[in-house]
C-alpha cells in the first residue's frame, strides 16, 4: 500500500493537510465495529462472505488504478513533450482498463443486492465501513468509488426492506459526503491536473358525447388523476435546431483546420444509462451541437449470423439521435486497434457500425480510435468501409481528473492556446456533467461558435442566430467570488435615530450568504459606531481594493441609514450616505458624498458592482446601458456599476415593513427570494431587481425608488443566480405572518415597471433582459420553488398549480411530489396527501419526512394501521429528527 507521504506527495495538494482522510469522521459517524465486517487496518476484505470478499478485492484494484492515474499526471511539468504523451497514453489505458474493473464490480454490487441472503445487507454495510473510514483512505482516495455508490443506491432502493432503506439513507449521505469532498478539493485538485489546462347506435352515441361534455364541465381528468397521485408528464420536446459549421480537413480530422474560434464537442465511451441523457439536456439548453462516439457493446452485440441485438443502451443512443446529436463509431470493445489486426480489428471498426445502422440507419461516418491509437491496416480498414477518422486537439483530461473545476479550467485555458478544435470529452461521468455548463458559458461569453457534423463536414450555420434559429445561449452568474459591504445604522449620534436599520442590513446579510453563497468572511458588516466616516471608507479602500478582489469577482454594497441632499452653489443636487459619527452642520466634510462613491466604484476591479441604499436623497446623474438579445451572452465580459437607491431627496424612508423591516428592504429581501426573477429563467439581474422593486415599493409607500448605471459602467448588470430550492414541506416549515402575506399581496399587485426615475427625477426606460433558455429539469425546479414560495404566503392552488407543473416537466421530482401532497394536507385533502407522499417515498425510499407526512395524513384521514407503519419507518431513519419526539407521541395516541 502506498503510504500516507508518498501518497501526499502524489497527490500534492489535493488533501487539506487538516482534512486528511476524516472527512468522514467528522461529517458522518462511520457505522459501528461489524463482526462481519473488515477490520480498519486490514482493508475491506480480510473477513465476510466469499462475495463480498471479491467485491473488496476488486474495489482495491479499482482504487489502485486511481491512484496510478493520479501519479502519472501528477508531476507533469517536469515531463517533456514525448514523455507527457507517453503518460497520457498509459493514463487513457489505465483508465479504460479500470472502467471495465467498475463495471465487473457494479455487477457483483447488483448481484449482493439482489440476494436472498439474509446477510447481504451486513455485507454490503461493511463494504461501506472500507469507503466511509478506513484509515488508509484519504478523502481524495473515495471520488473513485462514487460512481459504484451511485449505482448500488439505485439497486438497494429496489428492495422496500427497512435495513434496504436504511442502507439507501447511509449511501445517500455519503454520496453527499463526496459531494463536498469534491468541492473542497476543488483548488487543490486543479493544481495537479493544471496542465490539461365509431353505426347503428349513431344517435345513443351523439347523446353519451353530450354526457361527457356535460361531465367536463363539473371535472378535469387531469384533476382526478394527480387527486389518485397522478401527474401526466408533458411529451418529450422536440429535436432542437440543426446544428452549427467548420471545414474538413484532408484524410483524418484533428480540428486544426476549423474557422478562429470555433469548437467541436465530443463525447466518447457512451452511451451511458445517465449521463449521456444528462449531457445531451445541457447541451439543449445552450443550443449547441455535438456528436457521441458510442462503444458497441454499449449498444448491443453481433450474432454468429451477424445480425445485430440491442440493448438498452441503444435506446438511449436513439434518444441523442432525435435531440439532433450525431452518433460515431468507438470501436465495439475500446480495444487498442493499433495492436490489431486481421478479423478482431475488422470486427471492433465493423460489428459496432453494424450496431449504429440498426440504431440508426443514417449514422454519420465518423470513427474515433480508443486512444487515438491506429495503424495503417485499421485507417484501411476505416477508408474501405467508407468511415472519417476524427481525432481531437484539445483533451479536457475528465478521464482522470476527479474535480469538475480543474476540468473546466483545463479545457478553457486550452481553448485559449489552440484557438480553435475538437475537444474530447466522455459521457460517462458525472464530473463531465458538472463541469459542462462552467465551460460552456465561457466559450459562449467569449464569442466561440460550435460546429456540428451536417452530413459530410463539420459546420457552423450561416445566419442562424441573425434569423433567430437558436436561442440565446445562456450565461449564468460565472464570478469568481463574491464580496459585500452590509452598513445598518440606527443609533446615530446627532441625527433622530432610525429603527429599522441595523435589521434591514443584517437581513441582507443573511440573505447574501444563506441563499446566494457570499462566504461570510468577504461580507463586511458595519453597524451603528462601527459606521463611521472612517469606517465605512476603510471597507472599501482595506477590505476590497486591497484585499484581492479580482476582475470577475462581483461586489455587493448595502447601505441603511440617513441620507442628505445638499444644493451646490451651481444649483445642482448633490447627495449623501450619512455615517453613524456625521454632524449635520458639517455634512460637507462629515457626511460621504455620491460623488466619492462613484469615485470608489470606478477604482474597484470587480467586473460587477451593486449599490442599494435604503436612503432617500438626490443629487447623482446616472446613465442606463441599453438590452438586446444579446444581452446576456455580453454580460459576461461588461463591466457593471449600478445603483439602486430607496427615493429621492424630499422622501423619507418609510418604516413599519414586516419583520421589523424598513417597507423598501422588505420588498427587496422578497425580489431577491425569487419574486424579481421576472422572466423566470433563475437570474435576477440588477435590472430586473429594480423593475420588481420600484413599483412595487412606490404602490405602498410615498417613496419612488431609483436605478440606474454609474457613469463608467459598460452595460453589465449584476445577476444573482437564484438556487434550488430543497426544502420538504412538512408540519415545521414556517409561513409567512398575516401583516407580510397582506404586504405581499399589496406588492405583487404592482406590475414590474418599464419606466422608473434616475435620482434627478427623470423617467427613464427599463428593459430586464431576455430569458435564458433552460432544461426541462431547470423548469421542473424553478416550478417547484414558486410553489414553495406561494405555499409560505398561503396561496395553496397556486402553489398546487406550480408543484403540479413540476411533476408534468419531470415525473420522477420526489421533491415536488412531497410538497404537493403537503399542500393537500394543509388543505384537509388527507387522502390525496397520502397517494402522494406514498409517491414521494416510491421515488426517494429514504426520505424521513415523507414517511412523517405520510403517518399525520393516513392517521387524519382515519387508517391508523399504516399511519403506525409510517412514524416507525421514520423513527427508524431519523431516531434523533426534528420531528422524533413528536413521532412518538402519535404512535402513543395510535
Amino acid at each position: 500500500m502506498i503510504s500516507k507521504p508518498v501518497l501526499l506527495a502524489a497527490v500534492a495538494a489535493v488533501a487539506l493537510s487538516a482534512a486528511g482522510a476524516g472527512y468522514y469522521y467528522t461529517h458522518r459517524a462511520p457505522a459501528a465495529a461489524n463482526a462481519s465486517g473488515p477490520g480498519a487496518s486490514a482493508g475491506p476484505d480480510a473477513a465476510g462472505t466469499p462475495a463480498q470478499q471479491a467485491i473488496a478485492a476488486q474495489l482495491k484494484e479499482v482504487l489502485a488504478a486511481y491512484r496510478k492515474t493520479i501519479v502519472l499526471l501528477a508531476d507533469e511539468q517536469s515531463l517533456g513533450e514525448a514523455e507527457k504523451a507517453q503518460a497520457n497514453q498509459v493514463g487513457q489505458g489505465l483508465f479504460h482498463d479500470n472502467q471495465l474493473r467498475i463495471a465487473r464490480t457494479d455487477e457483483a454490487l447488483a448481484a449482493l443486492a439482489a440476494s436472498p441472503d439474509a446477510g447481504r445487507f451486513a455485507s454490503i454495510g461493511a463494504l461501506l465501513d472500507y469507503i466511509e473510514a478506513d484509515p488508509g483512505l484519504y478523502d481524495a482516495d473515495r471520488l473513485a468509488f462514487r460512481e459504484l455508490l451511485q449505482s448500488l443506491r439505485g439497486y438497494v432502493a429496489k428492495d422496500g426492506s427497512l435495513p434496504a432503506i436504511k442502507l439507501h439513507k447511509r449511501i445517500s449521505e455519503d454520496m453527499d459526503a463526496l459531494a463536498e469532498i469534491e468541492r473542497n478539493y476543488d483548488q487543490e485538485i486543479r493544481q495537479i491536473f493544471g496542465r490539461f489546462e365509431t353505426r347503428a347506435i349513431e344517435l345513443k352515441r351523439e347523446r353519451w358525447d353530450d354526457y361527457v361534455a356535460h361531465l367536463k364541465k363539473l371535472y378535469s381528468r387531469e384533476q382526478i388523476l394527480k387527486e389518485y397521485g397522478v401527474v401526466m408528464p408533458y411529451p418529450q420536446p422536440p429535436a432542437g435546431a440543426v446544428p452549427a459549421a467548420a471545414r474538413q480537413e484532408d484524410g483524418e480530422i484533428f480540428g486544426k483546420s476549423l474557422p478562429k474560434k470555433t469548437v467541436v464537442l465530443t463525447f466518447d465511451d457512451g452511451p451511458h444509462k445517465r449521463y449521456s441523457e444528462e449531457i445531451a439536456a445541457i447541451l439543449k439548453q445552450y443550443g449547441v451541437p455535438a456528436v457521441f462516439f458510442s462503444v458497441g457493446r454499449n449498444i448491443g452485440t453481433v450474432d454468429a449470423a451477424h445480425q445485430a441485438r440491442l440493448n438498452g443502451g441503444a435506446e438511449v443512443s436513439r434518444k441523442l439521435k432525435a435531440a439532433g446529436y450525431t452518433l460515431a463509431n468507438h470501436s465495439y470493445s475500446h480495444a487498442q486497434l493499433s495492436k490489431e489486426s486481421g478479423a478482431r480489428l475488422q470486427a471492433e471498426i465493423l460489428d459496432t457500425d453494424l450496431l449504429l445502422k440498426a440504431v440508426d440507419a443514417d449514422r454519420s461516418p465518423l470513427f474515433r480510435f480508443p486512444y487515438g491509437a491506429r495503424n495503417s491496416e485499421g485507417l484501411a480498414t476505416l477508408h474501405k468501409a467508407r468511415l472519417q477518422s476524427v481525432m481531437w486537439n484539445i483533451d479536457s483530461l475528465d478521464w482522470a481528473d476527479p474535480v469538475p473545476g480543474s476540468i473546466a479550467a483545463r479545457v478553457l485555458q486550452n481553448v485559449e492556446k489552440e484557438g480553435r478544435g475538437i475537444i474530447l470529452f466522455h459521457d460517462i461521468h458525472e464530473r463531465t456533467v458538472k463541469a459542462l455548463p462552467a465551460i460552456l458559458d465561457r466559450l459562449v461569453a467569449e464569442g466561440y461558435q460550435f460546429a456540428g457534423w451536417d452530413g459530410s463536414t463539420f459546420k457552423v450555420a450561416q445566419g442562424a442566430a441573425a434569423q433567430g434559429q437558436a436561442p440565446p445561449a445562456p450565461v449564468s452568474a460565472g464570478y469568481g467570488n463574491s464580496w459585500a459591504i452590509v452598513i445598518g445604522i440606527d443609533d446615530y449620534a446627532k441625527w433622530p435615530k432610525l429603527q429599522y436599520a441595523v435589521r434591514d442590513a443584517l437581513g441582507v446579510r443573511q440573505t447574501l450568504i444563506d441563499k446566494f453563497g457570499f462566504t461570510a468572511e468577504r461580507v463586511v458588516t458595519l453597524k451603528n459606531a462601527e459606521a463611521t466616516r472612517a469606517g465605512i471608507l476603510g471597507a472599501f479602500h482595506d477590505r476590497l481594493a486591497h484585499g484581492g478582489v479580482q476582475k470577475n469577482d462581483r461586489i455587493f454594497v448595502f447601505f441603511a441609514g440617513h441620507g442628505a441632499t445638499r444644493k451646490l452653489s451651481s444649483g445642482r443636487d448633490l447627495g449623501y450616505i450619512v455615517p453613524a459619527d456625521a454632524d449635520p452642520g458639517q455634512l460637507a466634510t462629515d457626511a460621504i458624498p455620491m460623488t466619492e462613491i462613484q469615485n470608489i466604484a470606478e477604482s474597484l476591479s470587480a467586473k460587477h458592482v451593486l449599490f442599494v441604499m435604503d436612503a432617500c436623497y438626490s443629487g447623482l446623474g446616472l446613465t442606463r446601458g441599453g438590452s438586446s438579445s444579446s444581452f446576456l451572452r455580453d454580460n459576461a465580459r461588461r463591466i457593471g456599476r449600478q445603483m439602486l437607491t430607496a427615493g429621492g431627496g424630499d422622501q423619507l424612508v418609510a418604516d413599519g415593513g414586516p419583520n421589523g423591516h424598513s417597507v423598501f428592504t422588505w420588498t427587496l429581501l422578497q425580489g431577491l427570494g425569487g419574486k424579481a426573477d421576472l422572466n423566470g429563467d433563475g437570474l435576477i439581474t440588477a435590472t430586473e431587481l429594480a423593475a420588481y422593486v420600484a413599483p412595487a415599493v412606490a404602490g405602498v409607500s410615498s417613496q419612488t425608488p431609483a436605478f440606474g448605471s454609474l457613469p463608467g459602467s459598460e452595460g453589465g448588470d449584476f445577476i444573482f443566480e437564484l438556487p434550488a430550492e430543497t426544502e420538504f414541506l412538512g408540519a415545521a416549515t414556517a409561513q409567512l405572518s398575516n401583516d407580510a402575506i397582506a404586504m405581499n399581496s399589496k406588492l405583487d399587485a404592482a406590475p414590474p415597471a418599464a419606466t422608473v426615475k434616475d435620482l434627478q427625477g427623470k423617467e427613464q426606460a427599463i428593459t430586464p433582459p431576455p430569458a435564458v433558455p433552460v432544461s426541462v429539469r431547470q423548469q421542473a425546479q424553478r416550478a417547484n420553488d414558486r410553489g414553495l414560495q406561494l405555499y409560505k404566503e398561503k396561496q395553496y392552488a397556486a402553489a398546487e398549480a406550480q408543484f403540479t407543473e413540476a411533476l408534468k416537466l419531470r415525473a420522477d421530482f420526489a421533491l415536488a411530489a412531497n410538497n404537493l401532497g403537503f399542500v393537500f394536507y394543509k388543505q384537509e385533502r388527507y387522502p390525496e396527501a397520502a397517494r402522494w407522499f406514498e409517491n414521494t417515498i416510491k421515488m426517494d425510499p429514504s426520505r424521513a419526512i415523507a414517511y412523517l407526512n405520510l403517518g399525520d395524513a393516513t392517521a387524519r384521514a382515519g387508517d391508523s394501521k399504516r399511519a403506525q407503519g409510517a412514524y416507525k419507518t421514520y423513527l427508524e431513519l431519523a431516531p434523533n429528527g426534528s420531528g422524533a419526539a413528536y413521532a412518538r407521541q402519535q404512535l402513543e395516541k395510535l
